[in-house]
């Protein structure tokens, strides 16, 4: 790796051989060194979760000029603090987690690995962003996202983020981006989770499914909104999850 060039860590939740993180890596490589450390098959829905009972492990994958890949056996946020602590040779200048398969919107942000990974690089002080489509096919079409995604890396080298944030970028699957909305998370939640499948004696097994329920439609400063009208939504997400404006009551309290 060339210490004058910028370094961008990546990862994601979809595994190391999506579809989603091989576009990422060739709309960056032009930006910068890049170091990949990804799980080795899809690890959806873990969230910001670590490896606490079991080993983990990585191998390399691909070593190019400026680019290297690596597998590992664990959680998204296990691939960035793996990379701390094996193959980094420096602090990267950027953490970016996606081009994840299926939206990070709403609520969905708290259940994302692909969140996870960078949640974790804000948590380091580490300027990170997420990137994810609109669009579960194994073979979505990421082409309308690669002029923004440079753009924004570009914009996020140059300026960095404060202390502690990160965004999550959300595109909608349409061939014609309209723009791009600053939003804030919309107001849902996740209903008719459970499917039963299957009975083995007393036993009842269920299969995750479910339905996202909107609950502020209508509010056009939310990212859900721009997502259906055709517009990137930009949400800003800070690690401090302290609801402030609750201290002062429960201070009355005792």
């Amino acid at each position: 790796m060339e210490n004058n060039k910028p370094l961008i860590l990546i990862s994601n939740d979809d595994g190391v051989i999506s579809k989603g993180i091989s576009a990422l890596i060739r709309f960056l490589r032009p930006l910068g060194d890049i170091v990949v450390m990804a799980p080795d098959a899809p690890r959806s829905g873990v969230g910001c979760g670590v490896s606490i009972h079991e080993p983990v492990l990585y191998q390399m994958v691909r070593k190019d000029v400026g680019l290297s890949v690596y597998k590992c056996s664990g959680t998204p946020v296990d691939c960035i603090k793996l990379s701390f602590y094996t193959v980094l040779d420096r602090q990267p200048d950027i953490i970016i987690g996606g081009i994840n398969h299926g939206d990070n919107s709403s609520v969905n942000v708290h259940y994302s690995g692909t969140m996870g990974a960078v949640i974790e690089g804000a948590i380091r002080g580490i300027p990170s962003v997420a990137f994810s489509l609109c669009d579960h096919d194994a073979d979505a079409d990421f082409e309308p996202a690669g002029p923004f995604v440079r753009d924004m890396v570009e914009k996020i080298l140059e300026r960095g983020l404060p202390a502690h944030t990160c965004l999550n970028v959300n595109f909608p699957k349409v061939k014609d981006l309209k723009g791009v909305r600053i939003c804030e998370q919309t107001k849902g939640i996740w209903v008719n989770e459970w499917e039963s499948f299957a009975h083995r004696g007393d036993s009842q097994f269920f299969w995750m499914a479910g339905e996202y329920q909107n609950n502020d439609p209508e509010n056009e400063n939310n990212d859900q909104w721009a997502l259906n009208n055709g517009y990137v939504a930009i949400t800003p997400i800070q690690v401090d999850m302290t609801a402030r404006e609750l201290m002062s009551e429960l201070k009355n309290w005792f």
